[in-house]
């Protein structure tokens, strides 16, 4: 099995008010397959102990750490005291940077520590946690539809910040 590069990173995700079941156990199966270090629930995301959850994450929500939290605000001022930077997977007007954008060309720009924050399939990630955001990214979308299905969109990011985080970034 080939590993994926970001040895020695950790990339965690924070999942905003994501409503439903069925995507929050896929995201802990990508979560699983991305080698990310845990997923922190917010809002109305459901936890584990769901049933229809556990269903869908076919036993990833046991090998993936899971924290949750009745606001994402307040879990993001927690991740940024533990020094993780902060990036919001959303589709702004102004401010979010296509996710192929993203590059870490030295060792200083690849963060040790990041937080992927998706947010609400219908509102988006909470304003007040963009606020907190070091940066926000989309996907850009060709087709009519503006936006991804919330866990679509959230294994296209965690892989691909795998990549971005990794040591040999820089020589790609």
């Amino acid at each position: 099995m080939r590993e994926l590069p970001s040895a020695g990173r950790a990339l965690v995700g924070l999942l905003d008010n994501i409503r439903s079941i069925h995507n929050v156990g896929s995201m802990f199966r990508t979560a699983d397959g991305a080698g990310m270090a845990h997923l922190y629930l917010a809002g109305i995301t459901a936890t584990p102990e769901h049933p229809k959850l556990a269903k869908a994450a076919l036993g990833a929500h046991e090998t993936v750490g899971w924290s949750y939290a009745t606001n994402a605000i307040d879990m993001t001022l927690k991740l940024r005291s533990e020094g993780y930077r902060i990036w919001a997977l959303e589709r702004t007007t102004a401010h979010d940077l296509p996710y192929h954008e993203l590059t870490a060309d030295t060792e200083e720009e690849r963060p040790e520590r990041l937080a992927l924050v998706v947010g609400n399939e219908r509102a988006g990630v909470d304003p007040g946690v963009l606020a907190l955001c070091d940066g926000i990214f989309s996907l850009p979308m060709a087709g009519q539809k503006t936006s991804l299905n919330a866990a679509v969109a959230f294994g296209i990011a965690a892989y691909y910040l795998q990549f971005v985080m990794a040591p040999q970034a820089a020589s790609r």
